[in-house]
């Protein structure tokens, strides 16, 4: 459990985990949880294949939360339709902003 494989699944989930924690936006999160979802999965095959099943099972429940993360941020219809309505209203206030009526 110390080749290449396994260090891109480490620096993958610091990665990941610094995209969630930035909080810069529900895209950005978003995304931290797909490579998550990627992480997850490197290290249940890793874990399986080592015989470390303790890793494989937390991972394995680990992508099923990640894959609920993914759902969340970036698929659910009603998800996206708020985030849109978000991000029209941010310009609107953006627009206010500059022409200084905020």
């Amino acid at each position: 459990m110390n080749g290449p494989v396994e260090w891109l699944a480490a620096i993958g989930t610091m990665i990941a985990a610094g995209l969630i924690a930035t909080d810069t936006g529900r895209k950005t999160t978003g995304w931290g949880f797909v490579l998550f979802c990627l992480v997850s999965a490197t290290w249940v095959v890793t874990g399986l294949v080592d015989h470390a099943l303790p890793i494989a099972a937390m991972n394995a429940m680990l992508f099923l939360i990640n894959v609920w993360g993914v759902w969340q941020y970036l698929l659910s219809p009603k998800n996206r339709r708020k985030l849109k309505r978000l991000e029209e209203l941010e310009e609107q206030a953006e627009e206010d902003v500059e022409n200084g009526q905020a």
